[in-house]
């Protein structure tokens, strides 16, 4: 380190061989809907256009169809990098799924929900928060759930019910839920109500809408290890269904949403989410929203950091260096609270000389993920020890 005196700022670049290892950006939405007055040039149709302002597109995508409610509900959240696939408005419901769903073309341009995975290549930035709000009938949800597998991302869905209408009860609700198992999405019920300028109104707003901004904040600026319940939402005045909630009592409407996992909203100093529980089937490891996106996160960060290492000569220094460098990225996440402890190791017993020969290295780590506090107790017990000394205090 240099000891000439300066007052001020120096940099110092260094050409290590150690891999930087960045955390990769997941404050980046993906979002699907329809706009039938939209401007052609700005929103061309099935193709992935990346907005850094969601607020100011809504007067270009026009009032009719869903984009322009869903770019609203998400900008009274965070100005957040978001990345729109503007579909064509179907002659009917059915048509209109097909649309938002999408192909691949004989030319292969992908149209859609496909759409979105052609947007790294396309913009440089991968949709990580994924939502159809309105327009997230049964299938399209199915297919939310796997686009998110593809780019590892998560995705909000509203529970349906008969007609594939908004649930109207919350056991249709529920009964909606059983429908998924994948870890990487979860389902909503009620929706909000919010003004409607267009209507001069309050009037039903997608719940997913809210949730896709609700994200993309507290990646910024909390982190992906906090899930999105109970955080104030911007903009609802109130809810489309009433939903009893009561802290102390899990036999309430809210308890048994959650309890059959399904994130509904509560009115606590302001409009929440409540529920922090994925779709995952019972007894897997990723029933927490943070704990599957923590995967998503690390399975990329760590990847994604060792590009420059490929078809580099393995020497056992190189593979110090990886561990080394990785180890070091888990510390720093382990003391900024993303993780509770992680390292990264090399195994010999899996690494074996025709392995190594054949230019095969397995470097393996564990990590444990950040539980959310959801169910917390106390016990409360009377005594008459603390009368003891009550002469005492008297005389004192």
């Amino acid at each position: 380190m240099s000891t000439e005196y300066h007052h001020g700022v120096r940099v110092i670049e260094t050409t290590g061989a150690g891999a930087a290892i960045r955390v990769v950006s997941t404050a980046v939405i993906g979002l699907v809907g329809t706009a039938p007055d939209a401007d052609v040039d700005a929103f061309p149709l099935n193709v992935p256009v990346l907005l850094t302002n969601p607020a100011g597109s809504v007067g270009k995508v026009g009032a009719a169809g869903t984009l322009a409610k869903a770019l609203a509900s998400i900008s009274k959240q965070s100005r957040a990098l978001t990345v729109v696939v503007r579909v064509e408005q179907g002659v009917d419901a059915a048509a209109t799924t097909t649309n938002v769903i999408g192909t691949t073309t004989a030319a292969g341009q992908r149209t859609g929900l496909q759409a979105l995975l052609a947007a790294e290549g396309a913009l440089g930035v991968k949709p990580r928060i994924i939502g159809v709000p309105g327009l997230d009938t049964k299938a399209v949800a199915t297919e939310v759930a796997s686009i998110c597998q593809q780019l590892r991302a998560f995705g909000y869905a509203a529970a349906r019910g008969v007609n594939d209408q908004y649930a109207a009860t919350k056991e249709e609700a529920t009964a909606y839920r059983a429908e998924f198992g994948q870890r990487e999405l979860m389902v909503m019920w009620p929706n909000f109500l919010a003004w409607d300028a267009e209507a001069g109104e309050a009037a039903e707003m997608p719940a997913v809408g809210y949730a896709l901004g609700l994200r993309a904040k507290l990646d910024q600026q909390v982190g992906w290890h906090k899930s999105i319940s109970n955080a104030v939402v911007n903009g609802p005045e109130g809810m489309t269904k009433d939903v009893f909630f009561d802290l102390q009592n899990p036999a309430s409407d809210a308890g048994y949403l959650n309890s059959k996992e399904v994130t509904t909203i509560i009115r606590r100093s302001g409009y929440r989410f409540w529920g922090s529980r994925t779709c995952e089937e019972q007894g897997g490891k990723f029933a927490f929203e943070n704990y599957t996106r923590t995967a998503q996160v690390l399975a990329d960060t760590i990847a994604e950091a060792h590009f420059t290492f490929i078809d580099k000569p393995m020497h056992p220094s190189l593979v110090r260096d990886m561990l080394g460098y990785i180890n070091s990225r888990f510390r720093d996440l382990v003391a900024g609270g993303y993780l509770i402890g992680a390292e990264a190791y090399f195994d010999p017993d899996r690494n074996s000389k025709e392995d190594l020969a054949a230019g095969r290295l397995l470097i393996g780590y564990r990590y444990t993920p950040v539980p959310p506090l959801e169910n917390l107790i106390f016990e409360q017990a009377i005594t008459d020890e603390y009368l003891a000394e009550f002469a005492l205090s008297i005389q004192a």
